[in-house]
């Protein structure tokens, strides 16, 4: 189809402004590549929803300097660990190795304030109040509807939700298990407070509470603000696109935190559910899915906010790659390879929380939740969950027989030729990094642009005196002998990062 019949034309068009959606779209401008994000709502939707960053989200962030102006809009809370099933223990993230152990609060609307307006610095365009109602994939792109414009891509990504309208359109199923329990979110205000009334942020099991007949949580925010979560312990069936009642928040209210506890102004509120439901494949020819869009699973442990920019980071510089032609052969197909694994274990984690964190535990629930209370009071239990709920212990099955291939590497202090620096500083322009700490490789050697060769010397020991890291962080080639590496090294960056 022409560009006349189209009346518009870009690389991507990225569909949902969401976390997901705006970081995937940040990565494609950082690489160069002209994105357009459509988005149905007008603004910015102000509810706090996935208000709760991972330590290893936080590390990507930063390795693209998002962190910062975040950590300035960060809710104050208690230095504590995550949880697991709200079990009342901290997950303890220290011998992961990670200079941030611990769960970061945010509203989500602040989070893609951020990210919209670092992204529109790159070539990025987001079109709000434009919603999709049709979308035509061809062996060569993909034609998208949206407010009354035609707009051609060569390629789509999908994310815009659990409800994605983009995957309806295609009529693809979402295979899955139905939730088993509803709940309603809302950010208040309170004009009074009872004592059962939480001050401060802290651990989830220390904000959690039962009392006549309903399971709640709620968060303090700053002020006079928090978040509310509640349920009834018995399952009611209300259509979740019924509009929550001021008086059906004041009734849970008074009776899980007392009569002195006063409702003054709900901002938002919304029902919401606890299915579990993933994509076959995340890739459907010209069509990619990320973040919701792709796999739902019940809010257990600010798992899905960061399931979805952690897709992002993982796609972004692939499809930058193809879009430019420099994409090995496969690249594009190993997002899914990959990254369906990842959501494959959040959502068996996750169901398994749901059984644990029950509103209505039998008494041999009970004594289930007592035993494994103690069980992640040893250090190596704690230390593998603290490892799965941050998405610290994260390996990617990439080729290579050095056992660091496929993971993270902890963010360390370096000495390079330009001085002081670490090696999250070298991730900011969305390069693979080829980290040379022994000067083996000379700088003749021909490598392709966006992988940047950097000498350097650190205390630590990374466990090897050279490694190839791919622009999201992961090692994908590395090295106790350099000397005799440089044939692997070049076939790997051939096989991984550009052909």
């Amino acid at each position: 189809m022409t560009e006349n019949e189209t009346g518009n034309e870009t690389e991507i068009v990225v569909v949902g402004a969401g976390p997901t959606g705006l970081t995937l779209a940040y990565e494609l401008g950082l690489a160069g590549v002209d994105t357009l994000v459509l988005e149905k709502l007008p603004q910015f939707a102000q509810q706090v929803k996935g208000g709760g960053i991972q330590p290893r989200t936080a590390e990507l962030l930063e390795s693209r300097g998002l962190l910062e102006p975040l950590l300035r809009r960060a809710v104050s809370r208690d230095p504590v660990g995550g949880h697991f099933a709200a079990l009342p223990v901290p997950l303890d993230c220290t011998p992961w190795q990670t200079r941030h152990p611990f769960p970061i609060a945010i509203p989500q609307w602040e989070i893609e304030e951020v990210l919209e307006e670092r992204a529109s610095r790159t070539r990025v365009r987001v079109q709000r109040g434009t919603a999709v109602t049709g979308v035509e994939p061809d062996d060569d792109g993909v034609v998208v509807t949206a407010g009354g414009v035609r707009v051609r891509a060569r390629y789509l990504v999908a994310c815009d939700g659990g409800h994605s309208t983009v995957r309806k359109l295609l009529d693809l199923p979402f295979p899955g298990r139905p939730g088993t329990h509803q709940a309603v979110l809302a950010d208040i205000r309170l004009t009074a407070v009872s004592s059962l009334v939480p001050r401060q942020m802290g651990h989830m099991s220390t904000l959690t509470r039962h009392a006549g007949g309903y399971w709640a949580m709620l968060v303090p925010l700053g002020d006079d603000r928090y978040r509310f979560t509640f349920g009834r312990a018995e399952q009611t069936d209300t259509d979740r696109d019924t509009p929550v009642d001021p008086e059906e928040i004041s009734a849970a209210l008074t009776a899980v935190y007392g009569p002195e506890t006063a409702l003054g102004v709900v901002d938002n509120s919304s029902r919401f559910g606890d299915a579990t439901r993933q994509l076959e494949q995340y890739r459907v020819g010209r069509v990619l899915f990320a973040g919701d869009a792709a796999h739902i699973h019940p809010p257990l442990g600010g798992q899905g906010l960061n399931l979805g920019i952690q897709d992002a980071f993982n796609l972004g510089w692939k499809l930058a790659a193809v879009i430019q032609d420099r994409a090995p052969n496969g690249l594009l197909d190993s997002y899914h390879t990959e990254r369906h694994p990842v959501a494959a274990q959040v959502l068996h984690h996750t169901s398994a929380q749901r059984v644990l964190a029950g509103p209505n535990p039998s008494e041999d629930m009970t004594a289930l939740r007592d035993i494994f209370t103690d069980l992640l009071r040893l250090p190596d239990t704690n230390r593998h969950l603290a490892g799965l709920m941050s998405g610290l212990s994260l390996r990617y099955a990439l080729p290579g027989d050095h056992p660091l291939t496929g993971h993270r590497v902890p963010d360390t202090d370096l000495i390079t030729e330009s001085g002081s620096t670490r090696l999250s500083v070298l991730y900011g322009s969305g390069h693979a990094v080829l980290l040379d700490l022994a000067k083996t490789f000379s700088a003749r050697l021909p490598l392709p642009p966006r992988v940047d060769l950097v000498h350097a010397t650190s205390t630590e020991d990374l466990g090897a005196t050279a490694l190839l890291i791919r622009p999201d962080g992961y090692v994908c080639w590395a090295t106790d002998d350099g000397a005799s590496g440089e044939d692997t090294l070049l076939a790997a960056i051939t096989r991984s990062i550009s052909a």
